[in-house]
Formats: C-alpha cells, sequence, structure tokens
C-alpha cells in the first residue's frame, strides 16, 4: 500500500502589522490539498489560545520542518478575498516564483511603504467653556501674574479655536500650560492625522482635446473591450510627438468616471514634472506621484491616500505598480522600452509583465506606449499576444526634423579636431540668432570617462573594483576627484602619475561638463543648462532644471540620456547627437536596439512645436543600420534587421534567457560554485552529448532539447567591492523550463547555506554582466 504523503505550508501571519514577520508552518488538511496555492488567503489557530487570524501561504512542500506530532493544520481557505492586500500578496507569490528570490524579497517589493513612519498630525486647541467663563479664567490670570496664560485665554476670548502651532509659536505658550488649562477643563486639543502631499503645483484648468480620429478608435476599442469584461494588453506604437499622452489621458478620464484607479508608470523621475504637471491640470488634486526622490513620510502618506480612496492617479516608475489601489481600472506604461523597467536587484522582475499580472487580479487593461517599442513587445504584438495600434503623423501636422548623419572620421580627416561637426557648429549658430532652443546629448556623464599618464599609459583604477576610476570636477582647491561609479570609492586626482611619476595625467572621452565649457569658448555668452547625474542628485533638482529651460532660462541643454526620455519643449528647433554610437560598443546584444531607441527618441525633441526641427547625429558608424534607421525614423526597417538577428542567435524575444549571477568573497570558490551549479544544470536538464559534441571544449555550451548553456564565466566586471562575480546563461524557447531550472539551483543553494556565496537570478537580462 502506497504511504501516504503529507503537504506543509508556510505561511506569514498577520502581515498587516508594521513588520513583515517570519513565516510558521501548517499541515496541509487532505480537504484543501488540491485548492491550496501559493499567496493564498488562510486562517490558521495561532498561538497557545488558538485564535484564528489570517495569514498568507508563501511556501508549500513535503518537508516538516517540526516535530510533527505538534503540527497544527490551516483550517480554511478566505473566500473572496480581494483587498488591495490580499491581491499583493498574491502578486509576491507571482514574483518568487517567475524571477526567483525570497518570499520575504518579494514581499518587501510589494509592499515598500511597511516601515515605521512618524504620521503627521494636525492639532487644534478648542474652547471647552463659555466665554464668559474664559473672561473669567482671564481675570484670575492677571491677578495671579500668570503671563503666558493670559495671552492664551485673552485669544480663546475672541476665538473658539487656535492651531496648536500658533499656541505654542507665535504666542509662546508652553506645553505645560495648555495641559493645565485641558485639566481644569477650560480647553480641549484635537488632533487629526493629515497626510503629507508631494504635489505642490499651481494647476491651470485645462479642457479635454479634440481627439484625432485615430486617437479617437484607440479610446473606443480599449474601453469596449473593458466593457465587454474582455481586457487586454495593448501596444501603442506612435512616432514622437504623435500625441500618445492625449490618449493616455483620456482613457485615465474615463476609468475614472467609472470608479477605477489607474497607474502611470514612467522610466525615469527626470519625466515626472511634465507628465504631472499635465495630468494635474486635468485631474487636479486626484493625482499623485511615488518616487525614491520622496521621504519615507512622503512615500507612506500617498500609499494611505491611495489605500482610503482619496486619489485616483499614481504616477512614477516602477515601484508605483504596488501602490494600494483597491480597484485598478488601467495600467499605462509610457516609454516602455526603457530599460530602467527591469529591477537590478533581487527579485529581477520587469515591470511590464508584472503590470499585466497586476491587471490580471483587478481585471484591468494594460496600455503600453512608445515611439521605439522594445523588440519584446512588438513580437508579442506581432504574434498576437498584445493588440496593436499605431499614430503615424504628428499631433501638430508638423514633419518629423530633417536629420544630418555626420561620419566624424571624416570630419578629423578634413582638420576638424573639435567635439563639435561643422554642421553642428552652422546650425548651433543659426539657432542662437533666431533665439530658438537646442538640445546636445551624450550618452555619458560626468568630466572624463577615464584617467591615465600619457608617459607610461598606467590607468587610475578602483582599488575595489576591476573597473577605471572616473574624474569629476569640485575636489579640493579644484583638483577634481577620482571617482568608482560602482562602489563609489572616491580619491583626489593625483598630480603626478603613481608609476612612473610623470606630470602628464589626463582624463579620455568628453563628459557634459567638458561640452558644456566648449560650447562657452564657442559661443561667448550662450546660456546653457546641465542635466546629468551630477546635476540631479538633490530632491527637486530635475523639476527645477527643466522648468529653467521650459521658461526660456537658458539656450541649451546638454545632458545624458534623462533629456531625451519623453520631455516636450516647443521651442527646441535642434538636437545634436554627439556620440551616437558609444553605445554600439557595449558588449551586449542589446547595442544595437539601445541604440536604434536612444537616437530616435533624441531626434524626436526636435520641431515638436511650430517650428521645423532638424538634428544632427555624430558617428563613427554611420552605415551601422541602427544609426541608418534611426535617422530615417523607421521602426520597421530596423525591427526586421534585429529580429533576423536575435533569431539566428536564440535571444530574447525568440527565445527566453536566463543569467545565473554567482557573487563569492573568495575567487577560488565562486569559480567552482559556478562550475557546479552549470553542471547540475547540465546533468538535469541536457541529455548525453552525441557524436558531434566530440572534442567540443569542455563547459563551453551545450545545445539539446532546445536548452543551450553559456559559460560559466567571470562577468564583464569580475569584481565590484571586493566581491567576485561569475556567470552562466540557459537560452531555451520555453521560459517555464528556465524556472524549472531556477527553482533546481536555489534547492542546490540551500544545500549549501554559505553566507559567503550568493546566487541571483535574472530572466531576460537588459544587461549581460
Amino acid at each position: 500500500m502506497e504511504e501516504k504523503k503529507e503537504y506543509y505550508a508556510d505561511v506569514i501571519v498577520d502581515i498587516s502589522h508594521e513588520k513583515l514577520d517570519r513565516p510558521f508552518q501548517y499541515r496541509v488538511p487532505d480537504r484543501l490539498r488540491d485548492r491550496l496555492e501559493t499567496g493564498a488567503c488562510v486562517t490558521v489557530p495561532f498561538g497557545n489560545g488558538n485564535k484564528l487570524l489570517k495569514a498568507y501561504v508563501v511556501g508549500i512542500g513535503q518537508v516538516c520542518k517540526y516535530d510533527p506530532a505538534k503540527m497544527k493544520e490551516i483550517r480554511g481557505i478566505v473566500q473572496g478575498g480581494t483587498g488591495a492586500e490580499d491581491k499583493m500578496i498574491a502578486l509576491a507569490a507571482w514574483i518568487r516564483k517567475n524571477y526567483g528570490s525570497t518570499m520575504i524579497q518579494a514581499l518587501k517589493v510589494v509592499l515598500p511603504a511597511r516601515r515605521s513612519v512618524k504620521r503627521l498630525e494636525h492639532r487644534t486647541l478648542q474652547r471647552a467653556l463659555g466665554r464668559e467663563e474664559i473672561v473669567s479664567l482671564l481675570g484670575e490670570s492677571r491677578r495671579k501674574k500668570q503671563v503666558a496664560k493670559e495671552r492664551l485665554l485673552r485669544e480663546l476670548v475672541e476665538q473658539e479655536s487656535i492651531p496648536y502651532e500658533w499656541v505654542t509659536g507665535k504666542l509662546g505658550v508652553s506645553a505645560q500650560t495648555v495641559k493645565s488649562l485641558e485639566r481644569a477643563g477650560a480647553v480641549r486639543v484635537i488632533s487629526t492625522e493629515t497626510f503629507r502631499n508631494p504635489v505642490s503645483l499651481a494647476a491651470t484648468r485645462e479642457q479635454k482635446k479634440l481627439l484625432s480620429d485615430a486617437q479617437r478608435r484607440i479610446v473606443e476599442e480599449v474601453m469596449g473591450d473593458f466593457e465587454s469584461g474582455r481586457p487586454d494588453t495593448y501596444l501603442l506604437h506612435g512616432i514622437t510627438g504623435s500625441g500618445k499622452t492625449e490618449v493616455y489621458m483620456q482613457l485615465v478620464s474615463e476609468m475614472v468616471e467609472r470608479g477605477r484607479q489607474a497607474i502611470v508608470l514612467i522610466p525615469e523621475i527626470a519625466l515626472t514634472y511634465q507628465t504631472l504637471l499635465r495630468f494635474y491640470n486635468r485631474f487636479g488634486d486626484r493625482v499623485s506621484i511615488l518616487n525614491s526622490n520622496l521621504s519615507p513620510g512622503e512615500k507612506y502618506d500617498q500609499c494611505e491616500r491611495a489605500r482610503n480612496g482619496e486619489i485616483d492617479v499614481i504616477i512614477g516608475p516602477r515601484s508605483a505598480l504596488f501602490v494600494p489601489f483597491r480597484n485598478i481600472g488601467l495600467i499605462i506604461m509610457d516609454e516602455e522600452h526603457e530599460g530602467s523597467y527591469k529591477s537590478e536587484a533581487s527579485p529581477k522582475y520587469h515591470a511590464r509583465e508584472t503590470a499585466i499580472q497586476v491587471a490580471r487580479l483587478h481585471g484591468a487593461s494594460v496600455l503600453l506606449g512608445s515611439a521605439t517599442p522594445s523588440l519584446e513587445s512588438y513580437y508579442r504584438a506581432e504574434t498576437g499576444e498584445y493588440k496593436l495600434f499605431t499614430l503615424k503623423e504628428r499631433l501638430t501636422g508638423g514633419q518629423l526634423p530633417k536629420v544630418h548623419t555626420i561620419d566624424l572620421r571624416r570630419e578629423l580627416k578634413e582638420g576638424n579636431r573639435s567635439i563639435f561637426s561643422r554642421k553642428l557648429q552652422e546650425l548651433l549658430a543659426d539657432r542662437l540668432s533666431k533665439q530658438e532652443q537646442s538640445i546636445l546629448f551624450l550618452n555619458r556623464r560626468g568630466y572624463a570617462g577615464f584617467v591615465s599618464c600619457r608617459s607610461c599609459g598606467h590607468v587610475m583604477k578602483c582599488p575595489h573594483c576591476d573597473v577605471s576610476l572616473s574624474e569629476h570636477s569640485g575636489g579640493r582647491g579644484g583638483q577634481g576627484t577620482l571617482m568608482c561609479h560602482y562602489c563609489g570609492y572616491q580619491e583626489p586626482k593625483p598630480k603626478v602619475c603613481p608609476k612612473c611619476g610623470s606630470p602628464y595625467i589626463s582624463g579620455f572621452k568628453a563628459g557634459t561638463q567638458q561640452i558644456e565649457e566648449k560650447l562657452k569658448e564657442m559661443f561667448p555668452g550662450v546660456r546653457t543648462l546641465r542635466m546629468d547625474g551630477d546635476t540631479t542628485r538633490t530632491k527637486d533638482s530635475y523639476e527645477r532644471i527643466l522648468s529653467a529651460f521650459m521658461g526660456g532660462e537658458a539656450d541649451v541643454l546638454i545632458g545624458t540620456q534623462m533629456i531625451v526620455k519623453g520631455h516636450d519643449f516647443p521651442r527646441v528647433t535642434l538636437v545634436g547627437v554627439l556620440a551616437a554610437d558609444l553605445s554600439l560598443s557595449v558588449g551586449d546584444y542589446r547595442a544595437g536596439e539601445k541604440t536604434f531607441q536612444l537616437l530616435t527618441q533624441a531626434v524626436g525633441r526636435a520641431g515638436r512645436g511650430e517650428l521645423a526641427g532638424e538634428a544632427v547625429i555624430q558617428t563613427y558608424q554611420p552605415d551601422h543600420y541602427a544609426v541608418i534607421h534611426a535617422a530615417a525614423q523607421n521602426y520597421g526597417g530596423f525591427y526586421k534587421e534585429e529580429i533576423i538577428y536575435r533569431e539566428m542567435m536564440g535571444y530574447p524575444p525568440a527565445a527566453h534567457m536566463l543569467a545565473v549571477q554567482i557573487f563569492a568573497r573568495v575567487q577560488d570558490r565562486g569559480q567552482a560554485l559556478a562550475d557546479s551549479l552549470a553542471s547540475v544544470t547540465r546533468r538535469n536538464f541536457d541529455n548525453p552529448p552525441g557524436p558531434d559534441a566530440e572534442g567540443s571544449p569542455p563547459g563551453a555550451c551545450g545545445e539539446r532539447q532546445g536548452l543551450q548553456i553559456v559559460g560559466p564565466a567571470p562577468a564583464s566586471i569580475g569584481r565590484i567591492n571586493d566581491i567576485f562575480r561569475f556567470v552562466f546563461y540557459v537560452k531555451c524557447a520555453k521560459y517555464d523550463k528556465l524556472v524549472q531550472i531556477k527553482d533546481l539551483l536555489e534547492e542546490e543553494m540551500q544545500k549549501r547555506q554559505s553566507a559567503d556565496e550568493l546566487v541571483q537570478f535574472d530572466f531576460n537580462p537588459m544587461n549581460t554582466m
């Protein structure tokens, strides 16, 4: 007779409290075995009194961690658990399963505001006696020469209530004096909780704009599907300036009218200001933001306002997905192609797939929008998984900018050693004379890329990471500072080479600050603003720079990627891309896609108003298909070339890829662990190699059953902050197979239980390690 199998569930009890508790284990009764799943809300007996509490299942297995004789049983599954909290726990379970992490890590992602913060209280001092009685107490205070009490009573004769801050501030009355009047029954202190509001805009009420026929058809189809109970995922491919935001706002308006909430995701905090301004002008204080620039108190309060139904729309980067709305109707993901939608910390979830899962939990629609859609989204639209909409004309009726592609090799041969090509110099002078605005874009931050000795070639490197140090101005005595962009290590820039003593120490590759200096040399009196990682470190710095440029306080805005993503400046008629192909040199299978998207988005910033625009792309690779199609604003042409490459090489979206990332304090142990995990994967998921595999290098690559294993090898940066890094990749057409591999390797790591070794999983990585 086959022995009966027992199943046990790990649950987290009473998760609504301030801190995340540790998991507890319960036996799964036979009657619930087929119905119970990770993320389910259940009731369990808890404590000595066996009080029934609500709990959430975070794992199910056959291993009993405690004495089976003392194990309590789950009592039941909570039916109809539709609260925001229940859905977030289910979402955490989904993230844990599909991206790999501990359940606690996943819970901390979906419940970001669960920290103890000081609540804001608004206190008012109210008169508790009649006016005549207060006058009597006033006379008594005068006789006793109680000066502070006399001041307060005099005010209370005239006013029934006074703000508490005014009492202790303006009147200078101590809390002890107030308490004495409370004890006497003369006054009472009324406390009401208030929420911080990070939005401080002067609303200019915006009327609904008349949509074009193409825009209206999109809104009608999305809402038609929603009303029919068939909410879907949609991809809106609209050229730059085609009015995607108007479609977003109309859809949000439709959802709000139906009592549903909307989440608007943006890839960069820098985009918050303009996006928020447009939505705030339409929806007023029913709109708020959630991003990393907010204080813990502000984040907590926005979540509470959402939970209490005080706001309808939240705007922010990927973390805004987890705001505790109770009845989400729409999730919009603007600039959906951006890599920042992928988390770089464990769990390494992607906001696109996670938004679709949130929508499933709420019965909501998802709209992805971009002028340069990610290959993943366009591929799914082509195969019918998403519905595709297109907007092919600019809303203003204007034309796309005229683009000049400049071969920097020819510029150098013809004697131009400047950062600026002759064509860009000519167009900059023209715009300055016409008092029109320009944007200069460089895909770098800081003053220079790396610093080396011109005599011996020695490169200044970080002592803790296998990377060069970058130069930043502003050190002591104007000397400059060398900084590691990975661990934060800093040291003063040396005056002589530490290896050979030569004084010829300098940086290579121009940065935004150097471009600003050269521009001012070329055009004295030019007004500039610089927007990069160094000028946007303080709170509200994005808004300050963008609003200043929008207000005409500068002729030229110079910056890195953050200035070319979604911004709308009507007076900008020229965009200069100074190093178009820097991103092509990165060892990453997405390099062509990222370059095309970046150039297309940059060019699209010009000519968005009534004036025609021009763009200059400066490149050493003018014949690269990414550069050619970006200059022509031809997404379809780029997609056709790029997808062939992805299909040939088995890269996403043609297949799926799992990066297994190994971190260790000791190099040899890290290498051994990487080899061991790769061997476990081959042993469990590969067939034995056939004759054709003889002679192939061991551990290089196995390709059987549609599975391909590449590596392991040291990461491209083999050491960061004294931690050694290794990686191997697994490619497969089936995502579920990669999830099984992740589960197997997690079990292997549980057996090791080493504090000095760590493994992380990255599904369809945005960047190679």
